[in-house]
């Protein structure tokens, strides 16, 4: 709940810097062929199915049917099957699924482990502890503090995966969030807030130059675009995302509103 006016920030956001560019440089965005309404139709049921089983997940989990884990399990299945019966997945299909599963699987366990022994370090040092009382001590602003933790987030996006990012730095950085005063929310309130704000960041940091590395995998499926014009095209939508955390930053009730509302 405390993601969705954020999410919807965002999506507008993104709108308005596209509208802005295509109304600039209408080459940017060219506008697509006309399609007759028989062949929008098709497409739609096409992919009905998936909204299908999207609506299945989603109200599974809201509804209070499934919990995360069993409503992704279903979800899976449920698209496993699919591309088995429509998607004309076979054996060969099966094999390359299982062997990325089975990667991505290792690196996940690994990040995890490595949390799990830096976790276990910082809780015999007592370093989170300790450095929450030095910052709460220094004198600087509590939103100075927030504002240094969120650009560490942005540098850190660019070298960094976002799993390992949270895992390493939220030990770290949320007792010193705990430990101040911002707006003066209950604590619960503040990690949700302050959980809202790294996801974001965190995503941020993913596409920021100079070294954003989803920004390097998207160059490598346009091989015909130079790396410097990628950039220079995630630049307005970055804006975008800066004025969406400024404001989620000074006004939590963004985050909170829903969560307040629908709270039981």
């Amino acid at each position: 709940m405390a993601a969705v006016l954020p999410g919807i920030i965002a999506m507008l956001g993104y709108m308005i810097v596209v509208r802005i560019l295509t109304t600039i440089n209408p080459a940017a965005g060219p506008a697509g062929p006309s399609v007759p309404w028989s062949e929008r139709l098709r497409s739609l049921m096409l992919v009905t199915p998936v909204l299908i089983v999207f609506v299945v997940v989603i109200v599974g989990i809201y509804g209070g049917w499934t919990n995360p884990t069993e409503a992704a399990a279903i979800g899976a299945a449920a698209c496993g099957i699919l591309a088995v019966v429509t998607g004309g997945m076979r054996l060969q299909g099966v094999i390359e699924s299982a062997v990325g599963t089975a990667q991505a699987t290792a690196m996940i366990f690994l990040v995890l482990l490595g949390a799990d022994m830096l976790n276990t370090g910082l809780a015999v040092s007592q370093m989170p502890t300790e450095l929450a009382t030095w910052v709460q001590n220094c004198g600087l602003s509590p939103l100075l503090i927030m504002i240094m933790i969120l650009l560490i987030y942005i540098f850190l996006g660019c070298v960094m995966d976002s799993l390992a990012m949270i895992l390493l730095t939220i030990p770290i950085f949320y007792p010193i969030v705990m430990g101040l005063n911002y707006w003066g929310l209950a604590p619960e309130d503040k990690s949700i807030w302050f959980g809202i704000l790294a996801l974001m960041v965190v995503e941020i940091g993913l596409v920021h130059p100079p070294v954003g590395m989803n920004v390097y995998i998207i160059n490598r499926l346009a091989k015909d675009v130079p790396l410097t014009e990628t950039f220079k095209g995630v630049m307005p939508f970055l804006f975008s995302d800066f004025v969406r955390i400024a404001l989620l930053l000074f006004f939590p009730i963004i985050s909170l509103y829903l969560v307040h509302t629908f709270q039981p």
